[in-house]
């Protein structure tokens, strides 16, 4: 089902995001974070995100305004939120570009680039997987799923499927290396 893999879809883009906040704790205690890391994430983000994810919640929306609008204009324009999470994700890359090229930036400005984008994708995420998706599910008919699976890409996600790209294999290293430090302190 289409809803349930955007939902797998915000969890794993939120096991990401914890990634970049550790690392923005890293930055902000003045140690050097991993930055193979975060533009790894940056680029997961860029790829999968804006090319895929984004896309496909676009038409299950598309759909919804046309069966029920008045749910649709409950959650709002869902394209200007993409577009406008597409914009803080330039503004992370381009400080995270700005830091590796040595040019003046101040700790700080940094940081708040970087928290708010990852508490305005949260924000937006929970806003999605509270009133989108279950407004699609009640509203959407069984030949509109049909529909929007036919525009689907068969792209598979580059990071988190079992045809991960090579260019994440930092990223998916160090999401193991969380994990299983996860797992030894719940021993």
């Amino acid at each position: 089902m289409i809803i349930e893999r955007l939902s797998q879809e915000h969890r794993n883009i939120e096991t990401l995001l914890a990634i970049l906040e550790r690392e923005l704790e890293v930055f902000d205690r003045g140690d050097r974070p991993d930055y193979e890391v975060i533009r790894a994430v940056i680029s997961y983000f860029e790829v999968y995100l804006e090319i895929y994810h984004h896309p496909q919640e676009d038409r299950v929306f598309a759909k919804l305004k046309a069966r029920d609008p008045a749910a649709a204009a409950k959650i709002g324009d869902l394209a200007r939120e993409h577009q406008k999470g597409a914009e803080r994700l330039r503004r992370v890359a381009h400080a995270i570009d700005s830091v590796l090229a040595d040019r003046e930036l101040l700790r700080q400005n940094v940081d708040t680039i970087v928290r708010d984008f990852i508490e305005q994708e949260r924000r937006h995420m929970m806003m999605e997987d509270r009133d989108f998706f279950p407004a699609a599910l009640k509203a959407l008919k069984p030949q509109d799923w049909t529909e929007i699976a036919s525009a689907v890409t068969g792209r598979r996600d580059p990071l988190f499927s079992d045809v991960a790209e090579e260019r994440f294999d930092a990223l998916r290293a160090h999401i193991l290396r969380l994990e299983q430090e996860a797992e030894a302190e719940r021993k």
